[in-house]
C-alpha cells in the first residue's frame, strides 16, 4: 500500500497512482454514487473539441476520458505521469504518452484546447501547471480544468465534508486496490483552494475570459478560459 503527502512529492503521487489503477474506475464510480460519468460528460461539453482539433487530456489515467473526447473527430492525446495508470488503459485506441505536468514533451502552440481532470490538485506546483497548459496551447485555445471544490450550500458543505472524512476511506476500503490513496483524496480535497481562488490562479497563469461552473452543488467546478492571442 501506499499514499501520497500533501507535499504532493511526484515520485510517490505516480507510485501512489500506480497502486490504483487496477480498480481506478470501479472505485470512482463507486465512490461518486455514479457521478464520475456526468462529470466527464459535463467536461467533454465544455472542451467542445471538434473535427480536425488537437486535444491534450493531461492526468487522463486509464484514457477513459480521452476516448470521450474524441467523439466529434477530433485527435486526442492521453498523457499522464502514472505509467501503471497508463497501462491499465492501454486497450483503448488512443495515444497514451508519459508525461510530466511541469515539463510536458509537447511543442509550443500544438493544441486546440487542453484539459485535466481531478489532477491538478495532485501537481507539485499546480501554478507552474497551468503555465505549461497554456505554452502547448495555441492562442484562442481553449482550457478546462475539472476538480474537486467547495459546496456552496453550507448545509451540504457539512454534510460533504463529514462523508469525504469520514466515509469515503471507509468505502475505498471494500473496492479499491490501494484503500490507503483515499485518505491521500480526502485530505487533499479538503486543501485545495475554493471556485474563486482557482479562477484567480488560472487568470495568473496567463489565461484570459476565466469562468467557472459548479456541478452537484460545487463538490466539482468545471473552470474553463482560453488563450489569449488570435486564433490561428
Amino acid at each position: 500500500m501506499s499514499r501520497a503527502g500533501l507535499d504532493k512529492d511526484p515520485r510517490d503521487v505516480a507510485t501512489m497512482f500506480d497502486g490504483v489503477a487496477r480498480r481506478y474506475d470501479l472505485t470512482n464510480t463507486v465512490i461518486s454514487m455514479g457521478q464520475d460519468r456526468w462529470w466527464r460528460r459535463c467536461t467533454q461539453a465544455a472542451v467542445a473539441a471538434r473535427a480536425g482539433e488537437r486535444v491534450l487530456d493531461l492526468a487522463a489515467g486509464t484514457a477513459a476520458s480521452t476516448v470521450e473526447l474524441t467523439q466529434a473527430g477530433a485527435w486526442c492525446v492521453a498523457a499522464d505521469f502514472s505509467l501503471g495508470m497508463l497501462r491499465a488503459g492501454r486497450h483503448r485506441s488512443v495515444p497514451l504518452v508519459g508525461a510530466d505536468a511541469l515539463a510536458l514533451p509537447f511543442a509550443d502552440g500544438v493544441f486546440d484546447a487542453v484539459t485535466i481532470s481531478f489532477g491538478l490538485r495532485n501537481v507539485a506546483d499546480p501554478d507552474a501547471a497551468l503555465t505549461e497548459l497554456a505554452r502547448v496551447t495555441r492562442p484562442g485555445g481553449r482550457l478546462v480544468v475539472c476538480e474537486f471544490s467547495l459546496p456552496t450550500w453550507s448545509v451540504f458543505r457539512t454534510v460533504y465534508l463529514e462523508y469525504l472524512m469520514r466515509a469515503l476511506p471507509t468505502l475505498a476500503r471494500w473496492v479499491s486496490s490501494n484503500p490507503d490513496a483515499y485518505v491521500y483524496l480526502a485530505e487533499s480535497i479538503q486543501a485545495w483552494p475554493d471556485q474563486p481562488a482557482l479562477a484567480a490562479r488560472v487568470a495568473a497563469a496567463g489565461w484570459t475570459d476565466v469562468q467557472w461552473r459548479d456541478l452537484t452543488g460545487g463538490i466539482v467546478a468545471l473552470h474553463r478560459a482560453v488563450k489569449p492571442g488570435l486564433p490561428r
